[in-house]
């Protein structure tokens, strides 16, 4: 932890607290390595230090003329130099989508110093990310050149760069990773569905799953393919996206992610890897099973994904000490996820700080929930609450929102809750580790 957390390595490094591991034991599944593409920066580094300023990556959307469209503002990644983080036979195979997932993966191999061509057995690795849209502006492209010139334009890679497996296969090929590799599709919540999923594999065998998502659906075709109904149309990136808030009028989306180095523990320590940020402790996955659009009519499953996760963790609700939340903006739905925080945590209603970090980048689709889960784990291994950005807390639900960076938290345990388009819930515990361990 960080001087004046409040806690040390007793917490979990080669021992165990209570429930370690899971409630039902077996391997141990940590966070070894973190990479970061998002509008709040590219790298470990650059994001947490924009994230403690408060930085917010909204602006209007600059892209393309958004005059016609009902969506203004959007999270953008500025200073993505593909040329220089994706090789050129790459780029004119893939679209941004892929770029960024490619990035943020090398920059999660070196933050954890493990490569994957220096390894013994290449099956004991693998490769799963979650997939919301694919490569949307690829595909805009060749759908033009299709309908303007003819089937003799479209590039041959167009099979193959929009497919929603498109960055699991080319993470797997670029770094000869031959273990169980996949794709969730599952909108916001499928960044915990895949860690969830690398977790299940390592206690099966796997030593090591580079996990989590990215986004890149800021083009006309992909505004137009995604719907607008739970978007904001507001053109102020400071008043576009309030979640919890009474003036909330929608989400905007962004571009961006987030890739993770899920690692068995012994395994981790065994070969020094620098920095362990926390521990994947308890996972869970529920559906409304209501209808494909609009929000359910209660809060029923989205606490129970809450609750199972928690529990799976060994743990109570008196045990987690900061909620991530997924913060839809829209008012029916935060309603729901305030009501959902409020059942489970009802010891603690308004005591229990609750963040929205994404505020400051947008609602990143398949990129959302692993970014959200990068952020607990740095704020973990940081001991530090992130903020959230543009809040008006007035909508009355009785939480403790953070707007600002709460330092030396003594914190042990983050939930991270993510909600999927379509009835998707998930929820996710992390919990802390000894701050150095190479």
């Amino acid at each position: 932890m960080s001087a004046g957390g409040g806690r040390t390595a007793a917490t979990l490094s080669r021992g165990r607290t209570r429930g370690a591991g899971g409630a039902d034991g077996g391997r141990v599944t940590v966070i070894s390595g973190i990479g970061v593409v998002a509008p709040t920066g590219i790298g470990v580094a650059e994001h947490w230090a924009a994230t403690l300023r408060g930085t917010c990556g909204l602006a209007p959307i600059t892209a393309f003329d958004t005059a016609d469209l009902p969506i203004h503002v959007a999270g953008q990644v500025t200073g993505f130099d593909a040329e220089r983080l994706v090789p050129d036979r790459l780029r004119v195979q893939t679209d941004r989508w892929t770029w960024m997932a490619l990035a943020a993966a090398e920059m999660a191999l070196a933050d954890a110093r493990l490569d994957p061509a220096a390894e013994d057995d290449p099956f004991a690795l693998g490769v799963l990310t979650s997939s919301a849209s694919g490569g949307n502006e690829f595909g805009q492209r060749e759908i033009q050149a299709l309908y303007a010139q003819g089937p003799q334009d479209v590039t041959a890679y167009q099979s193959i760069a929009w497919f929603y497996a498109a960055s699991t296969g080319q993470l797997s090929i670029r770094h000869g990773i031959k273990g169980p590799c996949g794709v969730v599709m599952s909108d916001g919540a499928g960044g915990i569905d895949v860690v969830a999923q690398a977790r299940r594999l390592i206690r099966r065998g796997a030593e090591a799953v580079l996990a989590g998502g990215a986004e890149a659906p800021l083009s006309p075709y992909a505004i137009t393919c995604h719907g607008t109904r739970e978007m904001s149309g507001g053109h102020d990136p400071r008043t576009a996206y309030r979640p919890f808030a009474r003036s909330a009028s929608g989400a905007v989306p962004g571009e961006g992610g987030a890739i993770l180095v899920v690692e068995e523990r012994e395994r981790a320590l065994r070969r020094g890897a620098p920095t362990i940020y926390a521990e994947l402790a308890g996972t869970a996955s529920t559906h409304d099973a209501h209808r494909p659009a609009g929000p359910p009519p209660d809060h029923r499953q989205l606490a129970r994904a809450m609750r199972l996760a928690i529990e799976r963790a060994g743990l109570t609700p008196q045990d987690v000490d900061v909620v991530f939340a997924d913060g839809a903006g829209d008012p029916a739905r935060d309603a729901l996820e305030a009501a959902a925080i409020n059942d489970v945590f009802a010891h603690a209603v308004g005591a229990i700080p609750v963040t929205v970090p994404k505020t400051m980048t947008g609602r990143l689709g398949s990129g959302a929930a692993a970014l959200d889960l990068a952020w607990a784990a740095l704020a973990l291994h940081h001991d530090t609450i992130p903020p959230s950005v543009n809040l008006d807390a007035d909508g009355g639900y009785g939480l403790d929102l953070v707007s600002e960076p709460r330092e030396h938290a003594a914190l042990r345990h983050a939930l991270v809750v993510a909600r999927g388009s379509g009835g998707f819930n998930a929820a996710a515990v992390l919990r802390t580790v000894r701050h150095d361990v190479g």
